[in-house]
């Protein structure tokens, strides 16, 4: 039904949603659950997005993980509805709290193969691309430029 929405409306009710949404958890202080999926394609090069909502930042594709869903279905769930592929391979590769807008985002990171050609809908993901560990974005988020080079290494050769 949200496709029938025109794309720049529907990233202007994301902007304002996040923007609501972040202030939410500043005053609630809520315990967040959240995931985010390392995914590589065949040549280790690792899948990285940009929001049409928040920094701008390149990072991970992920998201929240729903009440009563388990972190690993939620990744690939996630996976699936921001750029249209599965994964192979998949492992809980961390377990991690991070601060987030005034509350602590418990963040499950999992790693494996992509399975499928990713592609952005234009809505809630604007861009995507593959990276060499080497020839990562300049934008990168802090969060994930902190312990990139660690998942790699954890992550090892995915096939």
């Amino acid at each position: 039904m949200l496709h029938l929405i025109p794309a720049p409306l529907h990233r202007a009710g994301l902007r304002l949603a996040h923007a609501i949404r972040r202030r939410w958890w500043r005053l609630a202080r809520v315990q967040l659950n959240g995931c985010r999926v390392l995914a590589f394609d065949p040549e280790l090069r690792v899948l990285l997005v940009r929001h049409s909502y928040g920094s701008g930042h390149w990072m991970l594709p992920g998201g929240g993980i729903g009440r009563g869903e388990e972190p690993f279905a939620a990744a690939l769930r996630e996976l699936r509805e921001e750029v249209g592929c599965g994964l192979t391979h998949a492992r809980i590769l961390a377990v991690l709290d991070e601060p987030l807008y005034g509350t602590i985002n418990r963040v499950h990171v999992v790693s494996g193969t992509i399975e499928g050609t990713p592609r952005g809908d234009g809505r809630e993901v604007i861009e995507l691309a593959l990276f060499a560990q080497d020839a990562l974005p300049e934008r990168l988020s802090p969060a994930l430029r902190a312990r990139i080079d660690e998942w790699f290494l954890l992550a090892g050769p995915v096939q």
